[in-house]
């Protein structure tokens, strides 16, 4: 069976509710816009517009010489106001030689929207596809890079003036099959079909840092931001929260370079690699569509 800690989910509790206490305190004093580097926000790219995006991940592995780097190739697409869709592909050294891993596919519709002076509030409903052919030998059913299946949830995002906070919920479940040669076999018993459902759950908020003052298009942009990553399985009843600081800029209004590290708060749910850094390159094609 597979063993974890039993005082995990009081842990778990503990450390969340501090965390979010952390995040309400800040929120009475920064101020922030909403694109976020770990999480994707209600607010749609806009319409008949197309982004590309390189994702760069160096993760630390459960040995030091383990450690795996992970890139992922995405385009982004706006179809309307209120729909968008993601294409991504998942390439990592995890076997050893970098090679392909799997693909994704992503999409988001606004469901509401309240929008005022320097201010407004959305919701959107989301939903993920994945395959990877990775073999499966953890608890955690992470789908941007290692498992797949699939996502289907709510996301929340307001924004006043320059303060943006956000907070999604989804249900997944995974479609793949462990590995019983696996290194880690201690933690990868064959899981019960009820063991392949999970939650994943987010809180995000970040700060505008520059310009201080707008005064023209050619601004830098400097946000910081911090980020509550988590998932429970339903059928174990363990957690892992993850914390994820990042910095970003963006020039022109069209690119964008995110800097990012995340790291864990709560690890019950085992994974290939939890803690490590992110870079990411993005660049927005504006009204390209007829």
């Amino acid at each position: 069976m597979l063993q974890f800690n039993k005082d995990g989910n009081n842990l778990f509790k503990k450390r969340w509710l501090l965390a979010f206490s952390f995040f309400c305190f800040i929120n009475a004093s920064v101020f922030a816009q909403e694109l976020f580097s770990f999480t994707e926000p209600a607010s749609n790219m806009s319409a008949k517009s197309m982004g590309l995006r390189m994702n760069v991940n160096y993760m630390k592995g459960f040995q030091r010489d383990k450690n795996s780097l992970y890139i992922s190739p995405e385009i982004m697409v706006g179809i309307s106001r209120k729909i968008m869709v993601h294409g991504e592909t998942f390439f990592s050294n995890q076997q050893q030689q970098f090679q392909f891993k799997g693909a994704s596919f992503y999409a988001k519709y606004r469901l509401f929207s309240i929008d005022d002076i320097h201010s407004h509030f959305r919701m959107a409903a989301f939903g993920r596809v994945a395959s990877n052919n990775s073999p499966m030998h953890t608890t955690a059913i992470v789908l941007n890079g290692s498992t797949a299946g699939f996502e289907s949830g709510l996301v929340a995002t307001k924004l006043l003036n320059k303060v943006a906070m956000s907070s999604s919920f989804s249900f997944v479940r995974s479609f793949s099959s462990p590995s019983l040669n696996s290194p880690n076999e201690i933690h990868n018993h064959l899981l019960l079909p009820n063991q392949k459902n999970a939650v994943n759950y987010t809180l995000s908020i970040g700060k505008l840092m520059l310009p201080k003052h707008y005064v023209n298009y050619n601004q830098v942009n400097v946000n910081g931001m911090l980020e509550l990553l988590g998932q429970t399985n339903l059928g174990l009843e363990a957690s892992y929260v993850d914390i994820a600081p990042s910095v970003q800029f963006i020039f022109k209004s069209k690119m964008r370079i995110d800097l990012g590290y995340s790291t864990p708060l709560v690890s019950d749910l085992t994974r290939v690699n939890s803690t490590g850094f992110l870079l990411r390159f993005e660049y927005n094609l504006f009204n390209i569509f007829n």
